[in-house]
Parts: C-alpha cells; sequence; structure tokens
C-alpha cells in the first residue's frame, strides 16, 4: 500500500510524561462511550500507555458509522454489509495510523485509479493524471475540466476568493463561518456549472446542501483535498467488509492490549462521584468507576447523556454548546444486486452533480472483494446509489422512501444505461439521519475535545478541533487528541498527531489573502 509522501505534513508533538501509566502509583481506569472511529483512537492512545480502558458500545458491532456487519440474504447466503461508500484518502494520517495498528502495510485498503464526476447536462470531470502539487492540481482540475473555461477565471473575484485560496486554521472559520456555501460562491463569481459538478459534490458529502453549509468548512475541505496537501484527490477504500477487513482485526489487537469491549451496551449517565471521580452507569444497572471518560458519540447520544447527567449539566454554557449541536438532513443508501454485469468500462465510484437526488453510486464488485465473489457466483454486479441531504416533502416516510428508491434507481438506469434490462435479486435500503452538521456559525459554539469537568473529554466527527481536519480524519484526531488530554492530566506521555499544513502553502496566496482581509478592515 503506497504511503502518504506529503514532506509538509505537520506534526503536532505529544504531551510529555512517563512512558507507561502502570509505573504510577495507581493505574489510571478510562472508560471510552462509543465504539467508532474516535472512541477506537481513544482507546488505542490509552492502552499503548498502559491505562486500563473499558469500551462501552451500544451496538453489538465496532466501528460506529463506518462499521460492518453481515445479514443472511432470503437465498441462503451472506452479504457483508455496511452504512455506504466510505472514501480513505492519503491525508487522513490520523485515522491511517489507527488502522496500521492492526495491518502495519494497510493491505486492508485498495486503491481507486479515479473519481469522476458527472453533472445533468452529461459533462464528466476526472481528477486521473492530476498533478498532486499545489496549486497547480487545482489550476489543472480547473482548465480541462468542461464546466469551467479560462473566461472564467478571468471573471472571478479575487478578493472575494483570497480566503479559499490561502486557508489559514482556525482562521478561516472566523472569516466565513458565518455565510453559506451558495452566498460565498455567489460572491466569487464562480460558474454555475462548476459548482454543480465541483463544489457542490464535495459540499454534499458533508451531508448537507450547500445553504445549509458553512463557507468555512467547504474552505478547509478545498485546503484539505487542494491547496493545502499534495496527497492527492485519489484514496482507497476497504478491499471487504469492514467489520472483517478494518474492526475485527482492530478489536483483536486492542484486546491483546488489554482492553475491555462491552458491546449491545448503553451508557445512561455519567456522575461526577465514585471512588475514581466518576462513574458511568450502564443499561444493565452496573456503575463502573473512572479516573477519566471519554463521550465519543454521535450527537443524539452525546445530547442524551448530557439530559440524563446533572452533574454534567451545572456547567451551564458548555451544556449549551452541547445541546447545539445539530445533525445533518437523512441520507439513503440503496443496494441492489443486479442480475447482471455492469459495463466493464463503468468506475467503481461515480459522484454525481444536478442529477438529483442521486449523489453518488459505486460498483461495489469492482473493489471490494465479497460483492465481487457474489458477482461472480451469479454472474451480476452489486452496485450502490446514495442520496445525501434528502429535503422532506412533507409526505410520510416510508412513501417519501419508496419515491427515492424509484427516483434513485431511475437516475441509475439514465447514467448506465444497460442496467434497464438487469433484474433485482437483492435490495437493501438504510436510511438515517445521525451525521453532524456543520452548519453557518456553528464553529465558535461548537464544544471542543476539552471540557469544563477535568478528567472529561469528547471526541467524534462532531466535535471541535483547531487542526485542518474532516469526515472520518475529524474523528481520528479527536480521539487521539481526547486520550493525550488525559494522558497529560495523568502524567504519562501522549502521541503525536499529523495534519496537513495549518496555513496555505503558497506565499504568494497568503499574501493576497492578506491584502484582502485588509481590504475588509
Amino acid at each position: 500500500m503506497r504511503g502518504e509522501t506529503d514532506r509538509r505534513v505537520v506534526r503536532h508533538r505529544a504531551p510529555d510524561g512517563v512512558a507507561d501509566a502502570r509505573t504510577l502509583g495507581r493505574r489510571p481506569h478510562v472508560v471510552v462511550v462509543g465504539g467508532g472511529i474516535a472512541g477506537l483512537c481513544a482507546a488505542t492512545g490509552l492502552a499503548e500507555r498502559g491505562v486500563g480502558v473499558e469500551v462501552i458500545e451500544r451496538e453489538d458491532r465496532l466501528g460506529g458509522r463506518v462499521g460492518g456487519w453481515t445479514e443472511q440474504r432470503p437465498d441462503g447466503s451472506n452479504v457483508a454489509m455496511s452504512r455506504g461508500f466510505h472514501a480513505f484518502f492519503r491525508q487522513y494520517y490520523n485515522l491511517r495510523a489507527l488502522l496500521r495498528r492492526a495491518d502495519a502495510r494497510l493491505n486492508c485498503l485498495t486503491p481507486l485509479d479515479d473519481y469522476p464526476l458527472v453533472d445533468g447536462a452529461g459533462r464528466w470531470d476526472t481528477f486521473r493524471g492530476l498533478p498532486r502539487t499545489p496549486p497547480w492540481n487545482a489550476l489543472l482540475f480547473a482548465l480541462r475540466s468542461p464546466t469551467f473555461r479560462f473566461a472564467d477565471l478571468l471573471r472571478l473575484n479575487p478578493r472575494a476568493a483570497a480566503p479559499l485560496a490561502a486557508v489559514s486554521v482556525p482562521e478561516i472559520y472566523r472569516r466565513l463561518d458565518h455565510i453559506d456555501v451558495d452566498t460565498f460562491l455567489d460572491r466569487i463569481r464562480f460558474p454555475a456549472a462548476a459548482r454543480h459538478l465541483a463544489l457542490e459534490v464535495f459540499s454534499r458529502s458533508f451531508f448537507a446542501p450547500p445553504a445549509q453549509l458553512s463557507a468555512a468548512e467547504l474552505a478547509t475541505m478545498f485546503h484539505i483535498y487542494f491547496l493545502g496537501s499534495s496527497e492527492g484527490l485519489v484514496f482507497d477504500v476497504p478491499e471487504a467488509g469492514f467489520d472483517r477487513s478494518l474492526w475485527s482485526p482492530l478489536g483483536k489487537h486492542l484486546t491483546a492490549l488489554g482492553v475491555d469491549f462491552r458491546l449491545a451496551t448503553t451508557a445512561r449517565s455519567v456522575e461526577l462521584a465514585g471512588s475514581r471521580r466518576f462513574r458511568v452507569l450502564l443499561d444493565t444497572g452496573r456503575g463502573i468507576d473512572a479516573d477519566g471518560v471519554v463521550l465519543a458519540t454521535d450527537v443524539a447520544g452525546l445530547r442524551r447523556l448530557l439530559d440524563a447527567s446533572p452533574g454534567l449539566a451545572k456547567a451551564a454554557e458548555w451544556a449549551d454548546s452541547v445541546r447545539g449541536l445539530r445533525n445533518a438532513p437523512p441520507f439513503l443508501v440503496q443496494r441492489l444486486w443486479l442480475d447482471r454485469p455492469v459495463a466493464a468500462h463503468r468506475p467503481a465510484f461515480l459522484a454525481a452533480g444536478g442529477l438529483a437526488p442521486m449523489d453518488n453510486v459505486s460498483v461495489l464488485n469492482r473493489y471490494d472483494r465479497d460483492a465481487r465473489d457474489w458477482a461472480a457466483r451469479h454472474g451480476g454486479s452489486v452496485v450502490e446509489l446514495h442520496a445525501y441531504s434528502v429535503p422532506s416533502n412533507g409526505s410520510p416516510e416510508r412513501k417519501h422512501i419508496d419515491r427515492l428508491r424509484r427516483e434513485l434507481v431511475g437516475r441509475l438506469h439514465q447514467l448506465y444505461p444497460e442496467t434497464r434490462r438487469a433484474g433485482v435479486l437483492e435490495e437493501s435500503v438504510l436510511w438515517r439521519a445521525d451525521c453532524p452538521l456543520f452548519g453557518v456559525g456553528d464553529f465558535a459554539r461548537r464544544p471542543g475535545v476539552r471540557t469544563p469537568h477535568p478528567g472529561l473529554v469528547l471526541a467524534g466527527d462532531g466535535i471541535r478541533i483547531d487542526v485542518p481536519a474532516a469526515l472520518m480524519e475529524r474523528a481520528a484526531t479527536t480521539g487521539w487528541h481526547a486520550a493525550n488530554c488525559l494522558l497529560a492530566r495523568f502524567g504519562v506521555r501522549g502521541h503525536e498527531l499529523r495534519s496537513v499544513p495549518t496555513r496555505g502553502r503558497l506565499a504568494p496566496l497568503r499574501r493576497l489573502a492578506e491584502l484582502a482581509r485588509e481590504a475588509e478592515r
């Protein structure tokens, strides 16, 4: 597996201390609530330094929203399932560091050599063959795009676009978090066709329509994947079911380190009491005393814990910031097992803009070993259709979902006409609304990893951290940072974190952004 190559990666120093918590007078014990990416990073960081760790996970599996499981289909066959496609970019340094704990060479991931985009007019963009070095990657992408003409570059408003070209974190949130993506792109005079085919696709990957997403998040995303990193936009994907390829090996690794997993168990509340400072009460009736607690749940789970924990809520301003977290609109994932192959030239993954409700389609048997085995046995194919940020139409949920299913299949037939003749042997539909919203003005009031309660920390992709990270990498980064905060409290050495540069890497663009800021004043 190709390694990360950017020489300008930023290394965030770890707190110093003793090498192993078992050398202390009393070995600290920490409860991690949540077995997703953030919780697993926190558990790994603590256990590797000798801290006793218990992980409480309400599901019967690890991985959280990137978890996997096995379902038996009506024909008796077992199929690997997940919540849908996930891209493991090369600049996800802290997530990949977690996976390397159980798979040093990352053989669990396989590269996809392209990430094409298509819009409603049939125009295609591709990331194949782009240079990885900024700004040539972004410039060549724009110049060869069918939706971005050279004249469009001349019409751009350079002063308004300056923050996009020289992002600095967290400064970019002070500049742009108060406006939405649509308004920001209007100010830039970004061409409409390119907006649909490029930036809107990335905006919706945050599960939010451009009118609801903070422009600062879009600018940070542009920095992470384009102008701030030379890792490129080609990514890796799990080569088999997520549970088998990612989380089962990691779970075994952590168990060997002494981590105690309590699956299918819910944490009901957290008390500021007990012999070790905290007591975590479980739905089993048991209470666990702990020196530290990591809350690495989704937004709804975090709010439920807060409401059930009066002692925590006494920190009123912080409690309000937790209650202010919001979920993005719902999304739908539709997986189809077809009785005939998709045409051989179809890409493994295709993003769509201006083709509502379709956001992307993936052909799983192009890269997933389990889907490939099924397709070989049945002479068919396995495709997955995504609709992000689904607006409500006022109809009952079941009717709404059924309509979306039909519309997604119609878009599949439009994009891949050979599927019109295919029969659907099996279908699976997942409807969820549990991803955090990165809305306008949210950043300043979003809770961070540290809390007013010493020894209690938060982690997750909805938690604030002032380094450039997004999606799964934000979950991983906050999880490692949560572990570091507790390790520092215990006097134990932490773990170095990495990120793409925290400010624009090109001096001329940084100077342009500074001039734009001066003009704003």
